[in-house]
């Protein structure tokens, strides 16, 4: 079994993904994977969970195959790695036989490190397809949204089910089973199907406290939505809805009030679908109507917020959609509008036929659906509750710790909904008396509660807002409920002295939300932030890929603070590794360069910390960057260790900065490594898999090869498959 020391894991986090820290539990994770132990880890949305495969996948020899739900998610995924210099590619339907052959062709040549493929593809039992996949050298099986697998999970496949036999067939292979929401009772489910072997559980915590969670009444929804996007214009966000119709009413009425949005569900034509989806991951909208149907396939990390138009089935279902937004880690919003109506209807939706088992887990996730939307407190900490995470009742960022709290004279709506019990007979539930209260025209309206004074005096109200006037009077003791099931009020002593005039009544209420215009941390230069997208999405065009795959908007945010000037400060920006550095860097330097010089400001990366690479011992060249400083030098006939000596540096740094220049193609390969060299090292990448690592190249050639040839020559490779 091979080893993998920490500080190679790191250098690899930083020269592919060019952070410097690992996120939750993902360093445990890709240790244990690295291993060959089977694991299982619970990560929020956004979390970072596909680093805990794709990491190992570029250190161990082989191949990975990753098992993902959605086409759209393979590209997405795919397109991200390519933008790291991974090789990766994907088969699934939506490809040609003749580009399905070139896939399968590469992957059997030892050219990828990323094989994803969709679960239909993987049969009970066929020994040509499991032929095909010993061939690849399997490195681990990763299975992504393992709750797929799970009855008791918010979103069964029975495709999934099928996937245990990988374990049966490659029995020593290590599989990760990753997802974002999974109770305790489906954790299990999942490890059991996928017939782990002594698998490691590892749990993260379900907090996103980038993301503001908000519950509103569902009146004048439109409006507020419009409203709200509005005043986000330049924020790219998703709305979901419960039925098709409603993403095309929403959309169009958007698109009315000039608003850039299109609309998504699963009855569209395949095309259309991926031609929606596609410009809504290069920002051709800004703003996307959708079913649930739009759910696993988004990978965009610079979505700002999430509108439910409609109640989610389940808590699952809600959490997993709200971490669309803010996967960069910037302030985000995730805004509910709620009626009992919506509950109502998803109860019908929730019977499943010949099958009561599935139907009553369905109707208590709705149930406690219902619970978080009514629930008078902290919504973070019900939320990690459900998740089995203990969290204090304030978290500072949720509508209900954020709002101002009132407290108004209340004693004419009391006395209204009082009247209502007591004319009923003090015989019905709460949402009956509230109807009556409402002049509801349904069938169950008793015809002669339709003729009392107090029928229809409430229209004023929305049914959410009287509920829970409603309950205050309750939890007060102005009312009383029959401990049965069908909870009948009575007004008690204490109410009869509010119907009688003797007393007055006082609630705390809620303020309207006012929603802000998100506000960033960091200070940073809105021009320069502006320039810098513009030149991302350029570059994006080009790559035929979406903007945030070059870097994510935290990183431009990064930029338009500090405006690094050479690549070694560059690199010092979180999501910019080796890869992006040379291959992105001389461009975002150029135009961070060009304004400081047009506005007369310095940089500012003296002020940064937690520096990604730790700053070298050097001598300040007098002009042009370090780096081209040890070019002109190589130029000039110095060897490297001649130049490392001259400057004061070490040998490896100076191998590093030549290594860029080969990577950008302004230094031929052959200028370090002899002929035969160069051969051996291509010949050994081949063999190994590897055009990344050096390491398993260098113990096949042995210690006449020095690393820094080993990474010239994977530089000079990694250009030539551009």
């Amino acid at each position: 079994m091979n080893t993998y020391s920490t500080e190679l894991i790191h250098k690899a986090l930083n020269h592919f993904f060019g952070y410097d820290e690992f996120r939750h539990s993902q360093l445990a994770i890709i240790q244990s994977v690295l291993k060959g132990e089977d694991a299982l880890a619970i990560m929020p949305t956004g979390g970072g969970k596909s680093i805990c495969y794709q990491l190992p996948a570029v250190i161990m020899p082989g191949i990975a195959v990753v098992v993902s739900p959605l086409i759209a998610l393979m590209k997405d995924q795919v397109d991200a790695l390519t933008a790291n210099g991974i090789r990766a590619a994907f088969l699934n339907s939506s490809q040609s036989a003749e580009e399905q052959q070139q896939v399968v062709k590469s992957a059997q040549s030892g050219e990828l490190k990323l094989l994803y493929i969709a679960p239909e593809r993987i049969p009970a039992n066929s020994s040509l397809f499991f032929d095909f996949l010993r061939r690849l050298n399997p490195s681990l099986f990763a299975i992504d949204e393992a709750h797929c697998i799970s009855s008791w999970g918010h979103d069964f496949r029975p495709e999934y089910l099928k996937l245990s036999v990988l374990k049966k067939e490659f029995p020593a292979v290590p599989v990760i089973a990753l997802t974002a929401s999974a109770d305790a009772l489906t954790q299990k489910d999942i490890a059991t199907r996928l017939d782990l072997q002594n698998y490691k559980l590892y749990l993260s915590s379900f907090n996103r406290p980038n993301i503001k969670y908000q519950i509103l009444p569902k009146k004048n929804t439109i409006s507020s939505i419009i409203d709200y996007i509005k005043q986000h214009r330049n924020d790219n966000g998703i709305i979901y809805a419960l039925s098709r119709a409603s993403t095309e009413e929403i959309a169009g009425k958007l698109y009315e009030n000039g608003i850039n949005a299109a609309y998504y569900h699963a009855g569209m034509d395949a095309t259309e679908r991926s031609r929606v989806q596609e410009a809504f991951q290069k920002d051709v909208y800004k703003v996307i109507v959708a079913t649930i149907a739009f759910g696993m396939g988004i990978d965009k990390s610079n979505v700002r917020y999430v509108i439910h138009h409609d109640v989610s089935k389940n808590i699952e279902g809600y959490y997993q959609e709200t971490g669309r937004a803010g996967r960069d880690g910037l302030p985000s919003d995730a805004i509910l509008y709620y009626s009992q109506g919506d509950i109502m209807k998803l109860r019908k939706f929730a019977q499943i036929e010949d099958n009561p088992q599935q139907s009553a887990i369905s109707l208590r996730k709705l149930k406690l659906m219902q619970e978080y939307c009514e629930n008078e407190g902290c919504r973070r900490q019900f939320l990690m509750n459900y998740f089995g995470e203990s969290f204090p009742a304030y978290c500072g960022n949720c509508d209900y710790c954020l709002s101002s709290l009132e407290e108004k004279d209340a004693t004419i709506d009391a006395q209204k909904l009082l009247s209502a019990i007591l004319r009923t007979g003090e015989r019905y539930g709460a949402h009956y008396v509230v109807d009556v209260l409402r002049g509801s025209a349904a069938e169950k309206i008793n015809p002669q509660h339709k003729e009392l004074k107090t029928y229809g005096i409430g229209k004023d109200r929305k049914k959410e807002e009287w509920l829970w006037i409603l309950q205050q009077l309750v939890n007060n003791g102005y009312v009383t409920k029959s401990d049965d099931e069908h909870a009948r009020l009575a007004v008690s002593e204490k109410g009869w002295k509010i119907i009688k005039g003797e007393a007055q009544l006082r609630l705390v209420m809620k303020k309207p939300v006012i929603v802000q215009q998100v506000q960033y941390d960091t200070e940073y230069d809105i021009r320069l932030y502006e320039k810098l997208k513009d030149i991302r999405k350029d570059m994006a065009d080009k790559d035929n890929v979406p903007a945030y795959a070059i870097v994510a908007d935290s990183s431009l945010i990064e930029l338009a603070t500090y405006m690094p000037v050479t690549f070694e400060e560059l690199k010092q920006i979180s999501g910019f590794g080796d890869y992006k550095t040379s291959r992105y860097g001389a461009r975002f330097l150029a135009a961070i360069g060009g304004h400081l010089k047009s506005f007369n400001i310095e940089s500012r990366m003296n002020l940064k910390k937690n520096k990604i690479v730790k700053k070298e011992k050097s001598v300040k060249p007098a002009a042009g960057s370090t780096m081209e400083v040890s070019l002109n030098m190589l130029k000039e006939g110095m060897s490297i260790v001649e130049i490392a000596e001259e400057r004061g540096l070490a040998a490896s740094t100076i191998e590093s900065h030549l290594a860029a220049f080969v990577a950008a193609g302004e230094l031929e390969v052959t200028k370090l490594v002899t002929e035969n060299k160069l051969k051996a090292i291509l010949a050994a990448a081949k063999m190994t898999g590897q055009h990344t690592a050096t390491k398993p190249i260098r113990d096949i050639l042995g210690d006449d090869y020095s690393y820094g040839e080993i990474r010239f020559v994977l530089e000079h490779l990694k250009r030539q498959m551009q």
